[in-house]
This record gives structure tokens, C-alpha cells and sequence, in this order.
């Protein structure tokens, strides 16, 4: 999926006000994400994104966690974190970026390949997962619907 697209389809799913503020939406929960996933995977995730939204996720991956440890295994935080950094980011407040990280997990869902959808569902905190559209935050919880 291209950038273009991608920003559009966020744009329109958190009803966001203009292009600018679906970009800066999307950076913001692509870091974050990056920030909790093992390297490895964001690694992953960055290599099916387009260059403008792969290259800010790759540098969060590679810079040592708050507490100093390599991304290796990923920061371990929760809801609250993550939407506090993401709101911190996109200059919102927390309710709307969880909002808008909802319309970017949607839109990731349908820019990456399903097993890699699958392995980043699988490392989230349930938590987290509940962002995630409906039948992936299923899956990873091995419920049926």
C-alpha cells in the first residue's frame, strides 16, 4: 500500500481534519508500536511499509528503551503508555489517540501480510490487542469470533 493510501485511509477512519493530522497520527503510532515490539518484528513491519512510515519506525526500533536496554525484546508497557506516547507525538489528547491508533492498526491490517499481522497481534498485551480490528484481536486471543 502506498503512503498516499495509507494516510488517506487513516484519515477517514478517525475522521482527522486534514492529511497533516492523519500523518502525524500515523508516525506517532508506528513509533510507538516500533517501541514495544521486539526489533526483529518491527524490522518486519517496517520492510512492508512504504520509505516515509518505514524509516521513523526503524529508527524508534534501533534506540535503547527508557530504561536503557536494547529493543531486542521490545519495551513492555501498557494501554496507558501507549497512549499517552502516542498522544505526546501527535499532539492530541489520549482518547483521541486511541482513536486514531484503532484507524492505524485497521489500515496496517490491510497493508501487511496476514502472517505478519498474526506474530504482531501475538506479542501485544491484551490491552493493547483490543485496538486491533476485531477479528485479528480474536485471533491472537485464540477466541472464535
Amino acid at each position: 500500500m502506498r503512503h498516499d493510501e495509507m494516510i488517506g485511509k487513516v484519515q477517514a477512519l478517525a475522521q482527522l481534519p486534514d492529511r497533516g493530522s492523519a500523518d502525524r497520527a500515523t508516525r506517532a503510532v508506528l513509533i510507538t508500536l516500533a517501541e514495544r515490539l521486539p526489533s526483529g518484528l518491527a524490522e518486519h513491519m517496517s520492510a512492508q511499509l512504504p520509505p516515509e512510515l518505514a524509516d521513523p519506525m526503524r529508527q524508534a526500533a534501533e534506540l535503547p528503551s527508557a530504561d536503557g536496554r536494547s529493543h531486542t525484546s521490545g519495551e513492555r508497557f501498557d494501554l496507558t503508555v501507549f497512549a499517552g506516547r502516542i498522544a505526546g507525538r501527535a499532539g492530541t489528547d489520549e482518547d483521541a489517540a486511541l482513536r486514531e491508533a484503532a484507524a492505524v492498526l485497521e489500515v496496517l491490517d490491510a497493508a501487511l501480510t496476514p502472517e505478519l499481522n498474526e506474530k504482531v497481534a501475538g506479542v501485544l498485551p491484551a490491552d493493547i490487542r483490543l485496538l486491533l480490528p476485531s477479528g485479528r484481536a480474536a485471533e491472537a486471543t485464540g477466541d472464535s469470533g
